[in-house]
């Protein structure tokens, strides 16, 4: 494909972009496929001889979309909401135009400085405490990593490798492996998997919190297992707060847990991955308050702060920790202004070595869509959340099973689980509306995320009219 052939298909694929998302609320949100349909559909190898541009697009419709899952649907209301706007898919083809792997400053200057610009302009929408930003030379900053599973296993590492050290400064003749194996971390039991899946590969125990009524960590819980594995001989060294469970939207209470940390000596990490985008909203700051006892915080733009995936926004206080952890510096990765304290290198804030252009993404939804923009669609998910809330608190038959924070309503039907899971497979199975359920503690529930970017009120109340219609078959079949 040569320029003048790249200018016309570029200009098609521009189209055909536009009439799939224009286009997207006719399409069947879940798929009519089984596993392995896609391989009878294609070749066994590669072909010899190049295919034509149209034979490609042509099987786009005919192979990929039958199986996709179109996560930008106004009726898909599962899992968390996934950005996507579309000043941000153009600076992805910027990205991947220039192709740079920023590993570090000198491998592309701007890849490097726009980051860490960008870090410090979402630190304010936030109101971070300015121990966070990198302006003015302070000791922390921001990164972008690729997830927030990943900003989470970075900071029990670097959690790990400064308690090891700071152990070993004080008895030399401990050995880390002596150390590591009593080491241990906490989260609250409502926590993602991602956090237990960081304590499995950082090779650390991780210990469940119950959570309280309102599904939080609480300190009184949290010192109860300090005081017992402090007895135990064990080494408490790392603490994850979650604000926004992917459950139910709970908030873990940070007015509480973050001073037992800092008294503790545990790095306290904070992850907001769904919730944190709300924060730019002055009404929903105060769910932030206690992020200042945090050693690092975590979102996903790419959730909720239409920046296309991947997008994950991790700050922390002190950026030695990170780099105190990860830096390695061979001959060939080094360069002249590596030293200097006016850049960094991302390279040391992050697992893998490249990293690509991300933060362009950021640069042209703020600009496009500026702070009242951001802030105004997520007052729209939020407001459609209570409106989809009200109406199941109209029906007698349903209950609404966790407070309404932000854009998730956690749901079911008065009753056994047993009818509850019979709804939701009469739901997904008529591939209307899309929903993914939850348990809180016995109780098998049904979640109804707001999250397509186009969803309205009418796509709201439609969905309801389905789950209604749809219940009342259920709750006529169990009478039968």
């Amino acid at each position: 494909m040569n320029t003048s052939e790249f200018r016309r298909r570029g200009k098609e694929m521009v189209d055909y972009v536009a009439n799939y998302m224009e286009g997207i609320e006719g399409r069947q949100v879940y798929p009519d496929v089984e596993p392995g349909y896609l391989r009878p559909l294609i070749p066994d190898s590669a072909p010899q001889e190049p295919d034509t541009f149209e034979d490609i697009i042509n099987d786009i419709e005919k192979i990929i979309m039958p199986g996709v899952t179109h996560w930008h649907s106004p009726y898909f209301f599962a899992y968390f909401p996934t950005a996507s706007s579309y000043p941000a898919m153009l600076a992805d083809m910027l990205c991947g135009a220039i192709g740079c792997i920023g590993f570090s400053w000198a491998a592309s200057p701007a890849c490097t400085e726009l980051e860490t610009v960008m870090m410090d302009w979402l630190g304010k929408m936030l109101e971070l405490p300015k121990a966070f930003l990198t302006e003015k030379a302070g000791e922390g900053g921001g990164v972008i990593q690729g997830s927030a599973s990943e900003a989470t296993l970075v900071a029990l590492l670097a959690a790990r490798t400064k308690v090891i050290h700071r152990l070993q400064a004080a008895s030399p003749e401990l050995t880390q492996a002596a150390i590591m194996e009593k080491l241990v971390a906490y989260s609250s039991d409502q926590a993602h998997s991602s956090v237990e899946r960081a304590g499995l590969i950082g090779g650390v125990k991780l210990k469940a919190i119950p959570s309280d009524g309102n599904f939080a960590m609480r300190a009184s819980a949290l010192q109860e297992a300090l005081k017992r594995d402090r007895a135990a001989g064990l080494i408490p060294f790392f603490v994850v707060a979650t604000l926004g469970t992917t459950t139910c939207c709970s908030f873990d209470n940070l007015l509480e847990v973050g001073p037992i940390c800092n008294k503790e000596d545990m790095w306290l990490h904070v992850d907001a991955a769904y919730a944190g985008s709300a924060f730019i909203c002055p009404e929903f700051r105060h769910l932030l308050n206690g992020v200042e006892f945090a050693d690092s915080f975590n979102f996903n733009p790419h959730k909720w702060l239409l920046v296309n995936f991947d997008c994950s926004a991790m700050w922390v206080k002190k950026r030695s920790d990170l780099t105190g952890a990860f830096r390695l510096d061979p001959t060939y990765l080094k360069h002249s202004h590596q030293d200097s304290g006016l850049i960094t290198d991302y390279r040391h804030w992050q697992i893998p070595l490249g990293r690509r252009f991300r933060s362009l993404k950021m640069w042209f939804v703020f600009r496009m869509y500026g702070v009242k923009g951001l802030q105004a669609y997520i007052r729209k998910h939020v407001q459609l959340s209570h409106e989809f809330e009200s109406l199941v608190l109209q029906d007698p038959r349903f209950e609404i099973c966790a407070e309404v924070t932000l854009g998730l309503v956690c749901f079911r039907l008065k009753g056994s689980n047993k009818v509850n899971e019979a709804l939701l497979q009469r739901i997904n199975s008529a591939k209307k509306i899309h929903l993914v359920p939850c348990h809180l503690r016995e109780k098998f529930v049904l979640r109804f995320a707001i999250c397509s970017r186009t969803v309205e009120s009418a796509h709201v109340q439609w969905a309801w009219e389905h789950i209604k219609e749809l219940a009342a078959d259920v709750l006529r079949a169990e009478r039968e």
